[in-house]
């Protein structure tokens, strides 16, 4: 259940089926991404692909190019048919291979054939590659918005989400049994309608039996864990999608002050990326570390290019040249993240935020949480984002204690000058959860690498910053385990039950009538309302650590704070809101100390 493995070999199969010469490439939007996540530009020029074409920027009376055959790769929806019969009444290019990335109706085929009057049409394919694949066990459907209302699907999310996990079946060959969370209407509806669709698509799926017992399709609400998108992050891929936004494998630095030209826009790859390979799940101690390993090795090699004194020293060099480049544009590429990683943390004391952050919802403390919390919000040293945030935090944990005080915590929100406006997330987050006027919690709340002209004295410089901040960070993160990542992500219990044939029925029933009831060796976890890159690591942790078992990941979109709450606003916008009023006792006005303090603090434990 390798999903980069399955999208790759879609790939390669169309275009090898168009066989030798030049070809273009005919996608749409979405489909762009989907090729781009797990192809750089420079892979597919190789396989003779030099055209890259968006089929929505169409130009009539374009230039012909009848020796270019074209490669057709969309989604079958109504615009892109349009879009494609416009294109064949008017052919530009010699034969067209076109290749749908989910099942097409018989309608949409014919009424193609009864515009391909020229028979340039050499082939038409379902290929189910309708997702993104993040990791070989993550996937994403890239759907910002699931809920109508905290209750209901939008509805043209909810066609795009049931097609995206239909393709996920079908790529990865399994028909599986499905389970879902009792507590969501929408989880529910989502199982039936993937049921229902696989019984009408009958013929696809009786094949894919091919494993000795039925994969589990789980289906969950993101509703069942709140928390785990609202803490700050530690680990590398997950450190920069909360801090700086990764969007189809792509960080725009666009905004960084003094950013050079070519590093506006920085591709991450594994496949391409060797440091980033290895540094994905590592947290930010060891990633520091290994940053300033990595700037050691490329200062070696600096030197040795310099020593060019005979005729072997230089056929060394020119041999060397192509590694010593992509050398020295990996550590541009990542000196330049982890710089203003340091930098972001720095100036916003997260250490202190995150470690306030996990003492909460770890250790249930709640006079000192709320004292510790008070402190903080009222310090102008962390963000605004950051101060609601342990709000939030604050009030799904402790909801129903008698001594909740989170109309304090809101009016010294209030005192930051905030908008009255981003106030309103407290309210609108307990109603998303259900938790609002309850006195119970709900169940289970707890590309390719750039060029780069910048100059290898330049880079030099530029790592000063990064190996000031490192040494003090790498010796505070000895104990990330024990201050930082002590939260456990409710998806973590849910798996193990799962292996252990001990997830509830009650709370997670099988859709329709099921006699198997064995430990599955293949579990596929789908989350409405999005997934998180410390969910990912907890899956990749699970599938090293279980024998005999794979899990797959994948949600309708891959959530930083930011983004989560973004759904959950969308999600409210529908409800009248009650501000939580402010009518209790004065709240502290204390400053904390800068985030040298901080660190002093960390070198101390």
């Amino acid at each position: 259940m390798d999903v980069v493995h399955a999208m790759k070999l879609y790939i390669d199969k169309m275009v090898d089926d168009a066989g030798p010469g030049i070809k273009a490439l005919l996608m749409d939007k979405e489909t762009i991404s989907i090729i781009s996540i797990v192809y750089a530009q420079s892979d597919m020029l190789q396989k003779e692909v030099y055209l890259f074409e968006a089929i929505e920027n169409y130009v009539p009376r374009q230039e012909s190019l009848k020796f270019v055959k074209c490669i057709v790769f969309v989604r079958p929806t109504e615009k892109n048919i349009t879009y494609l019969i416009r294109e064949l009444k008017h052919p530009r290019f010699s034969q067209y291979f076109i290749n749908f990335n989910n099942i097409i109706s018989k309608t949409d085929i014919k009424a193609l054939a009864e515009v391909d009057e020229f028979e340039v049409v050499k082939d038409v394919q379902e290929f189910y590659a309708d997702y993104l694949a993040i990791n070989s066990h993550t996937f994403s459907l890239n759907v910002k918005s699931c809920y109508q209302n905290v209750n209901h699907w939008n509805p043209i999310s909810f066609q795009r989400i049931t097609q995206g996990i239909i393709s996920i079946l079908l790529s990865i060959n399994r028909c599986p049994l499905i389970r879902y969370q009792s507590s969501s209407e929408m989880a529910k509806r989502l199982a039936e309608q993937i049921r229902q669709t696989i019984a009408k698509e009958n013929v696809l799926f009786d094949s894919n039996t091919s494993t000795e017992s039925q994969p589990i399709l789980l289906i969950l609400d993101r509703k069942f864990d709140p928390i785990t998108p609202l803490l700050n992050q530690w680990t590398y891929q997950a450190m920069l999608h909360e801090l700086m936004t990764i969007v189809n494998n792509r960080i725009s630095l666009a905004n960084v002050p003094g950013i050079q030209k070519e590093l506006k826009e920085i591709v991450l790859s594994q496949d391409q990326d060797e440091f980033y390979q290895k540094n994905l799940y590592l947290n930010y101690g060891e990633i520091c570390s290994n940053i300033k390993c990595l700037m050691e090795d490329f200062q070696q090699k600096t030197q040795q290019q310099k020593k060019i004194e005979t005729i072997a020293d230089m056929k060394a060099f020119i041999e060397t040249y192509p590694q010593f480049r992509k050398m020295s544009g990996t550590v541009t590429k990542h000196v330049t993240l982890i710089d203003e990683i340091c930098r972001i943390v720095n100036a916003n004391s997260l250490l202190e935020v995150s470690e306030a952050e996990q003492e909460l919802i770890s250790t249930g403390n709640h006079s000192e949480s709320l004292k510790r919390i008070q402190l903080l919000i009222s310090s102008d040293k962390i963000r605004n984002c950051d101060a609601i945030r342990l709000t939030l935090l604050y009030a799904l944990t402790f909801h129903n204690h008698s001594n909740c005080d989170t109309r304090g915590l809101c009016r010294l929100l209030e005192r930051r000058n905030m908008n009255p406006g981003d106030i309103k997330i407290i309210n609108q987050l307990l109603e998303f959860c259900g938790l609002k006027n309850k006195q119970q919690r709900t169940s289970g709340v707890g590309g390719g690498i750039g060029k780069s002209t910048i100059s290898t004295q330049e880079l030099l410089t530029t790592t000063e910053h990064v190996r000031a901040f490192t040494k003090k960070v790498i010796k505070g993160f000895k104990g990330v385990e024990n201050i930082y990542t002590q939260h456990i992500p409710v998806i973590k219990e849910l798996i193990e039950d799962l292996n252990r044939c001990r997830l509830r029925e009650t709370l997670y029933p099988f859709l329709g009538s099921v006699q198997q009831r064995e430990r599955p060796q293949e579990i596929i976890i789908f989350i409405i309302g999005g997934i998180t890159y410390e969910e990912s690591l907890t899956v990749y942790n699970m599938n090293r650590q279980l024998q005999g078992i794979k899990i797959l990941l994948g949600g309708s979109i891959i959530h930083n704070s930011k983004s989560f709450l973004d759904e959950v606003r969308c999600a409210c916008q529908y409800h009248s809101e009650t501000s939580i009023s402010s009518n209790t006792g004065a709240g502290s006005n204390v400053t904390v100390g800068a985030l040298a303090s901080v660190i002093n603090k960390i070198e101390n434990l």
